[in-house]
């Protein structure tokens, strides 16, 4: 009789378990992410995974390259579940040496364009945002200036002083990254040096390129196009456009921002679960309204005017490719964009 009694007990409790699934968990560790996007954009994010799902996150937020620099010195000892980059050089860089787990095909089907996922089905592409460059349309009839067919044309005397960059951003070492795999080390060393030779101006960040745009400092400049939509959500009625370089120009080049899953991680099943999340619905409409990035899911629409992704005329390049960053900022500094 007692050995029935505790098989009737196991039964209770198994269903008692089966039916209260969701409140488990909490019985997880918190899980460990390694964060290269900043924590203002996606910090909200975070905190609404733990709400709806009930389990705990605990952040490492840092500059995406000095993350992933963390996580490769940290090797097999990395406590790092999942690693969010702000482009996919960074996530190139940790697929090279191994260290991320492959995703299943569920996850990467969420994804619309395959140019957004690893190669190797490592990493997944989150948003996206393309380099563009911002104009002031009043200074540019003024001056009765054309815009340009391709980021090189920026260099003509017709632009001398008049644009802007910001050669310490991460996303412009990207694009000049992507400059180096697709044209070469002469040419993108002589891109440099012609652009310094034309005065280009130099900014700490994209925002200030924006702004000094708009205050007609300059007349264009490199950016994200993400950065114009953030003032017009402050004043709808900022004199500024966006102009996408046509025919695959280097200029236009989409990044993401991605994340993968470490092959070290002890709960994969539930690093697995947070990248679905920041595939679903709910995160992507959370990045197209709040970040005004591209959503990378078809079921989400950018909230903003932007032209689609497949309107675009892209380069075509690997994301995974933009690894050597180092090598990219070493060329910038020998340049003398730095001094």
């Amino acid at each position: 009789m007692l050995k029935v009694r505790s098989i009737v007990i196991c039964l209770v409790v198994a269903l008692v378990c089966i039916g209260t699934a969701p409140a488990l968990a909490d019985s997880h560790d918190p899980l460990t992410i390694y964060s290269g996007r900043n924590e203002s954009l996606i910090g909200p994010l975070m905190a609404q995974f733990t709400e709806d799902t009930g389990i705990e996150v605990e952040v490492l937020y840092g500059g995406t390259n000095a993350v992933a620099n963390q996580i490769l010195t940290e090797g097999e000892n990395s406590p790092a579940d999942v690693f969010i980059a702000q482009d996919g050089g960074a996530l190139g860089a940790l697929a090279a040496a191994d260290m991320l787990a492959e995703l299943p095909a569920e996850t990467l089907e969420l994804v619309l364009n395959p140019a957004f996922i690893s190669p190797d089905s490592v990493w997944v592409g989150l948003s996206g945002r393309a380099r563009v460059l911002v104009y002031n349309p009043e200074m540019l009839a003024e001056l009765e200036l054309e815009l340009p067919e391709s980021i090189f044309d920026l260099t003509d005397e017709a632009w001398s002083r008049l644009v802007g960059w910001a050669p310490t951003n991460a996303s412009f070492v990207s694009n000049v990254t992507a400059m180096r795999q697709l044209l070469g080390e002469d040419e993108t060393a002589a891109w440099l040096a012609d652009m310094l030779a034309n005065d280009v101006q130099a900014y700490p960040k994209n925002t200030p390129i924006v702004q000094a745009t708009i205050d007609g400092e300059v007349v264009v400049g490199l950016v994200n196009h993400y950065y114009l939509f953030r003032f017009l959500a402050e004043d709808p009625d900022i004199t500024a456009s966006l102009h996408y370089f046509p025919g695959g120009d280097v200029g236009s080049l989409i990044n993401v921002a991605g994340a993968g899953i470490l092959q070290t991680s002890d709960q994969p099943e539930v690093a697995q679960q947070f990248v679905d999340y920041l595939l679903s619905d709910a995160a992507q409409s959370y990045f197209a309204e709040t970040t005004f990035e591209y959503p990378l899911v078809a079921s989400v629409e950018p909230s903003v005017d932007l032209p689609s992704l497949a309107e675009l005329e892209v380069p075509e390049i690997d994301l995974s490719d933009l690894a050597d960053l180092q090598g990219t900022l070493e060329m910038i500094e020998n340049s003398g964009a730095l001094d």
